[in-house]
Formats: structure tokens, C-alpha cells, sequence
């Protein structure tokens, strides 16, 4: 379904096993992802909510304006209450994957009233460090420029060979395939927009603000990603109401590297809620 925000439309794909009555469940992917992302997992949930998986801005099926102040995560917060609020009236459960699960935890933090649950898969409280996060900056808008100047499978081909996805090697040539065909389908504006104006150096860090969270909270993270499981481990411990799970031989996008495992720990987490 399309969502109309603004001047923009955003797509969301749906699964939805009883639309009137039982809770929902949104997913957000990751950057360079789609809302498809989540297709192989969301078929395997429970029955009893109904799936949405939402393509970001400048992403999938969702339009990719030249207007930078759409990319802002004050905007994409207010983006993504839009397309919660026609589809549901009811306290809903947030998941996110990477730069979803950012994304999902500063809406979690200005909508508490919106949440029963809340999912993080590789993400992050922001960058504590006032220097740390000013080298991110400048970082994202080099790769920014980068996207801009260059077709977007030289980008695609970079991206998916950076260390961060070191694990994914081992996937077969179609699989490798089929997972490049569907990034190149994003759209070039789109991409070096989000990392001007959502990346995790812009983000605001949360460390302070969610030691009486309120909100369940499921973090995941991969085994194989020492960076990312060393910061949830240190957010557990920040979190009112968290617990952490380690997706065991699976790195960064623990959903794609064991998806099994993966669905283990979300079908534990939603029968409990």
C-alpha cells in the first residue's frame, strides 16, 4: 500500500492475518534495504499480529525526493507516525534493523504511548563522543558524494564488500545475486540524502534518556559482529526493561546470515508480550 506524507508517498508491503482486531507489528530495514527484506521472516511469525514492513524514504518502493529536510529522523519519525496511525489504533510493536532500529528507537522515544514493544537488531544508543560523531559526519557525507558521483552498482558492489558484511561472503553467487539486485533498485538521491540526514552521526545520542524506558525491549545482535555485541551489551544494562540475545555464526544482519535462529527469538519475544 502506498501512504501519502506530504508531498511524498511511502510504500509499505503487508501481511495481515486479520486486519480489524489483532495487534501489528512494523519492521524497518536497514540502509540500502527494503521493506521485501523482511518477507522471509515475517512468514514464519505468529498468526495472531499482523505484518507491515515499511520501505524508509528514499528506498524501495518509497519516493526518494531532492528535499533535504524529508531525510531529517525528526521527519522520518513523523513519516513513519503517518503510516502507523492509518493502518493502526492500537499500541503497535517497532522492530528495526540497523539504521531501522534507530530510527524505531527515537520513535519509540517521542510515542510511548504507541508502543507495547519494541525490537533492535544491530543498532546503536547514537555516538556519545562529540568528536566521534563529528568524523562520522564527515564520513557519511564523503560516501554521500561518493553515491552521487558514481553508478549506483559501483556503489552497491563497495557496499556490500565493507568489513561490517565480512560474514556474508560465504553466501552463494545467487544468493550474493539476488541480494545485490534488490539494493540496486534503491535510488542513488535517495540513499546520499538518508545519510545526510539521518545518519548515526546526526542522530542524537540516547544514553541518557532511556534509563527508565518503559517499553519492552528485545536487542539482537550477531556473534560474529564484535563491535555491535559489545554495544548492546553495554545497552542491556542501560535499558529499564531489555534483555539481549546473540545470534550465534551470524554477523551484522543476523535475519539474513541465520533467519531461523532469528525468528527463534522474535516468536519467544512476541508470545510473551
Amino acid at each position: 500500500m502506498l501512504i501519502k506524507y506530504s508531498d511524498i508517498q511511502l510504500n509499505v508491503e503487508t501481511l495481515v492475518n486479520n486486519a480489524t482486531s489483532w495487534d501489528s507489528v512494523f519492521f524497518l530495514h536497514g540502509f540500502t534495504g527494503c521493506a521485501t527484506d523482511w518477507e522471509p521472516i515475517v512468514t514464519s511469525l505468529p498468526k495472531i499480529y499482523n505484518y507491515y514492513l515499511v520501505d524508509m524514504i528514499g528506498h524501495g518502493k518509497s519516493d526518494s525526493p531532492k528535499e533535504t529536510h524529508f531525510y531529517s529522523i525528526e521527519s522520518i519519525e513523523d513519516q513513519l507516525k503517518k503510516i502507523v496511525l492509518s493502518i493502526s489504533n492500537r499500541k503497535i510493536i517497532l522492530a528495526g534493523y540497523s539504521m531501522g532500529g534507530r530510527i524505531a528507537l527515537n520513535f519509540a522515544m517521542q510515542n510511548l504511548s504507541m508502543l507495547k514493544g519494541l525490537i533492535l537488531e544491530s543498532s546503536t544508543l547514537g555516538i556519545n563522543d562529540e568528536h566521534l560523531r563529528k568524523e562520522r559526519i564527515l564520513q557519511d557525507e564523503k560516501l554521500a558524494e561518493f553515491i552521487e558521483s558514481n553508478p549506483i552498482d559501483k556503489f552497491i558492489d563497495y557496499w556490500m564488500n565493507i568489513d561490517l558484511f565480512r560474514t556474508q561472503r560465504r553466501f552463494s553467487n545467487d544468493k550474493l545475486a539476488e541480494i545485490r539486485k534488490r539494493k540496486l533498485e534503491n535510488n542513488r538521491t535517495g540513499l546520499a540524502y538518508t545519510l545526510r540526514g539521518s545518519g548515526t552521526g546526526i542522530m542524537k545520542p540516547l544514553h541518557n534518556n532511556i534509563k527508565d524506558f518503559p517499553v519492552r525491549t528485545l536487542l539482537i545482535s550477531g556473534e560474529l559482529d564484535s563491535k555491535f555485541t559489545g554495544i548492546n551489551a553495554e545497552m542491556v544494562n542501560i535499558f529499564a526493561h531489555a534483555e539481549h540475545k546473540i545470534i550465534m555464526n551470524a554477523g551484522h544482519n543476523t535475519h539474513l546470515e541465520e533467519p531461523y535462529k532469528f525468528i527463534d527469538e522474535i516468536n519467544k519475544f512476541l508470545n510473551v508480550l
